[in-house]
């Protein structure tokens, strides 16, 4: 019958962790660096596929002129 009682609830412990080698300044550069690196990753277009796509299109177009 302890489950009805008034104020008798279970509440979570707090908990305070401070890890001993933790050197803020060093997560920070480290975040900085990772969102640099993925920001030029985006920017970056392999001009490859841009070449690609054209010389396709064009052998089809040139398929389709002599077919037709």
């Amino acid at each position: 019958m302890g489950i009805f009682m008034p104020g008798s609830r279970a509440r979570h412990r707090r908990f305070s962790y401070e890890p001993r080698f933790y050197d803020p300044k060093k997560d920070q550069d480290l975040r900085h660096r990772m969102r640099i690196k993925s920001l030029s990753r985006r920017k970056r277009r392999n001009p490859a596929g841009i070449i690609l796509f054209v010389i396709l299109l064009a052998m089809a177009l040139f398929v389709y002129l002599q077919l037709g």
